[in-house]
């Protein structure tokens, strides 16, 4: 069982916390974290790019001129594609890149990737973490002590002060734990959980 140092927002030492095993110390298959990535970027995608087919141009549905006797080529309709101001054949249509991962895939992969937190040792537990009002200055101050550049921050709850103090800085985002995943804990290098956030993943994914 992994133990850790939990510090106060001032970086000094206030105790030590245990891990549990089966969520903080997962070997890592990286084709596991590929697969809900990928799934997590796809949802992002709106979908919504489209082309004008021949039922959304505008324009007359009579038969430009007839079919003989005009010495041009024989004609359907002016929303051909072949015409200026005509339709679009296939183009990009609205559709949903979402694709589905099994539950038990992606706490899978969240134990894996707070595992390689672990093991990289860019986890940092933290006794509480509060503010007194909302200024950004204040959260600077705290990440400076801890040594933050770019950190993934996870609270156990909803804090407005802090959420609104650390909005600001480029490098920095703050996640209640229950909004904890694969993607924001593979691109922050540093990883800071409360000890109260911590031991809610731990219970949750036990």
């Amino acid at each position: 069982m992994a133990t850790v140092t939990v510090f106060d927002q001032t970086n000094k030492e206030v105790g030590k916390m245990d891990l549990a095993p089966e969520v903080f110390e997962v070997p890592v298959r990286p084709e596991l974290l590929h697969l809900v990535v990928r799934s997590q970027l796809a949802a992002k995608r709106a979908g919504t790019h489209m082309v004008k087919t021949r039922s959304f141009v505008s324009g007359s549905g009579a038969k430009p001129w007839r079919q003989k006797g005009t010495g041009r080529a024989r004609s359907g309709s002016k929303r051909s594609p072949i015409w200026k101001g005509g339709a679009v054949v296939h183009g990009p249509e609205p559709r949903d890149y979402s694709f589905k991962v099994n539950k038990k895939i992606k706490a899978l992969a969240l134990k894996m990737a707070l595992s390689s937190k672990v093991a990289e040792e860019a986890l940092t537990v933290l006794d509480r973490l509060a503010l007194p009002e909302v200024k950004t200055k204040l959260f600077v101050s705290v990440a400076g002590s801890l040594g933050l550049k770019k950190a993934l921050v996870v609270l156990p709850a909803s804090d407005n002060v802090v959420e609104l103090s650390a909005r600001n800085l480029p490098g920095v985002k703050v996640v209640r734990q229950d909004m904890l995943n694969v993607y924001d804990l593979l691109n922050y290098p540093q990883l800071v959980m409360v000890q109260d956030a911590a031991k809610a993943v731990q219970e949750r994914l036990k």
